[in-house]
């Protein structure tokens, strides 16, 4: 990072001029977990399915999915609400260097299916084609049978007497804290991300609740449900049956306030009912 300054860590700045209920709030509410806020939106797909269809018809069928727009669409979102790209860890706040998104890729559709963790890192620059450019890499980089150093670590742990890995793993935590961990064993742990998904649509269940943790750094944690056809109501209350998809937010809510998640939630949503928006870069604004 350039310009770093004492306090600042190797994954954020250090913000310095924070009114004082939001220089108080960590200190107060010092847990992540203690401090969510949920939000559930439902998003109208007609546009987005008419979007996919014209591209996806073209000849070199680059196969683009709802997953694919809705990564496209947080990261944008994010790009240009930078309050939500946010971290509060040892009772600070911080402005973190990049804008990130983490899901985990299970490898076979199985009870047993071993799982894996992809890291998407945004630039602005970056449009829709970059990002699912981005998801499918690593989606078959994982499902080849190629780990990532995050699970290689885990692994390490977990094969240590029980007493000895416990050990390991608070003094860990305790690095956590302060931003010490080693790059070597969090470059792929997605609650180092800005955003965590769940594609919960692609086991066909609701999107719904999912906490943060007090690991790590992420305010962010999105869950993705099935995609259905259901009712929406004009201003006339007329009903019509369309496409849709259930996304589910829970926020750190002491990054913002209630209005900036608002305008945030309803930025996210304009974004994924015009796809088009998307096809700019990341940073242009809407």
């Amino acid at each position: 990072m350039k310009n770093k300054r004492f306090g600042d860590r190797k994954d954020g700045k250090l913000l310095r001029d924070l009114d004082g209920m939001h220089f108080i709030m960590p200190i107060i509410y010092p847990n992540r977990c203690d401090n969510e806020a949920f939000i559930s939106e439902r998003i109208d797909l007609t546009n987005a399915e008419a979007w996919l269809k014209e591209k996806n018809a073209a000849p070199e069928k680059p196969g683009y999915s709802v997953f694919d727009l809705i990564v496209t669409a947080i990261l944008k979102t994010v790009t240009l609400r930078p309050k939500m790209n946010r971290f509060i860890a040892n009772c600070n706040t911080y402005e973190r260097n990049e804008v990130s998104a983490s899901f985990v890729v299970k490898k076979d559709f199985k009870d047993d299916g071993a799982e894996g963790l992809a890291f998407i890192h945004s630039k602005g620059e970056h449009t829709v084609a970059d990002i699912h450019e981005m998801i499918r890499s690593e989606m078959e980089r994982y499902r080849s049978g190629s780990s990532g150093s995050t699970e290689d670590a885990m692994e390490f742990f977990n094969h240590l007497p029980r007493f000895l890995g416990k050990f390991l793993v608070r003094c860990i935590m305790f690095l956590d804290r302060h931003g010490w961990v080693p790059q070597s064993l969090i470059s792929e742990d997605p609650y180092y991300s800005s955003i965590v998904l769940t594609n919960l649509g692609s086991i066909r269940m609701r999107s719904g609740y999912h906490h943060l943790t007090n690991w790590g750094t992420n305010s962010i944690f999105l869950s993705v449900g099935e995609k259905k056809k259901r009712p929406f109501y004009d201003r006339r209350g007329e009903m019509t049956i369309r496409e849709s998809i259930d996304i589910g937010f829970t926020i750190d809510e002491r990054i913002a306030d209630g209005f900036y998640y608002s305008r945030t939630v309803r930025l996210f949503k304009r974004l994924l009912e015009h796809p088009e928006l998307l096809e700019a870069p990341l940073a242009q604004e809407v």
